[in-house]
């Protein structure tokens, strides 16, 4: 009788238990509702807080000229799995010595075929080996950013861009006849601004344009501006820079990594401009 009686109250004891954690359950999922319907009630299209200065700057709109459709992630056995797990790189859809030739031309891209001394010129820059590695991190991250795209060859493609970008920066040091400790401890200071710029300016495409001229104030800039002007027509060009790669072909650049910039001022930005299918032989040349 008596553990009839005990058991008889456990149950009843679990029973309410039970029935007051649903409803508060309820209650707060009730609650979430309530303050995001408030919350998209504040930013919804009424809002004049909500209103955009320049159309170029949507982020919403640079998904929609995207022309060629996203890469779908490889399906990879097993061993592949494990072997990718201990740092290696299994087999890939194209020719690894291919893709390396690639990411070397891609590099190569952002460093011969954009104007330094007009960055220098319009953002007030010095013309020193540091200026000139804030911009062309800026065109690698861009790079960086497009090939992820392409699957597992693309993240692949990424690691030797970056590799190309700091054999070429140690040769430059060399070059300008920084000596050895010296040289050692600037290139782990661009190895810190470079990982923290990438972060910054990953943030900043996923966001608005004010959160995009805090990282180029930060990063390119290095807290420096004083101009206003400057920060928008870095945003601007950033922008329009991001919607031209994102509308060439992943297979070309893959293959080629032949980029073409857009230049750093120009009457009509809004405009998507097409450049020439690259062409390449069986080689991948």
């Amino acid at each position: 009788m008596y553990r009839r009686a005990v058991q008889s109250g456990v149950r009843s004891i679990i029973n309410i238990s039970a029935s007051r954690a649903a409803l508060g359950k309820a209650v707060e999922q009730e609650a979430c509702v309530s303050r995001a319907l408030a919350v998209c009630a504040r930013v919804g299209p009424s809002s004049p807080s909500q209103t955009q200065c320049r159309t170029l700057h949507n982020t919403r709109e640079l998904y929609s000229v995207k022309e060629t459709p996203q890469a779908t992630e490889e399906e990879v056995g097993a061993f592949t799995k494990l072997i990718e797990a201990m740092g290696f790189t299994g087999p890939l859809k194209y020719n690894k010595w291919k893709i390396k030739i690639a990411a070397l031309r891609m590099y190569t891209c952002c460093v011969e075929r954009i104007n330094y001394d007009e960055f220098f010129e319009k953002c007030s820059l010095p013309d020193t080996l540091n200026s000139w590695f804030l911009v062309a991190q800026l065109h690698v991250w861009m790079c960086l950013v497009r090939m992820r795209q392409e699957g597992r060859a693309g993240k692949y493609m990424c690691r030797y861009i970056v590799h190309s970008m700091w054999e070429d920066v140690e040769q430059r040091s060399k070059i300008m006849g920084i000596d050895a400790i010296q040289r050692k401890e600037s290139m782990k200071a661009m190895t810190e601004t470079f990982y923290a710029a990438i972060f910054g300016y990953d943030e900043g495409i996923l966001s608005d344009d004010g959160v995009l001229a805090a990282a180029l104030w930060r990063n390119l800039f290095n807290r420096q501006c004083e101009d206003p002007r400057q920060l928008e027509l870095m945003v601007e060009y950033v922008r329009k820079q991001m919607q031209f790669i994102d509308s060439l072909d992943g297979e070309d650049l893959i293959l080629t990594g032949e980029v073409k910039w857009r230049p750093l001022i120009e009457e009509n930005a809004q405009s998507i401009l097409k450049v020439p299918t690259p062409t390449y032989n069986d080689a991948g040349l």
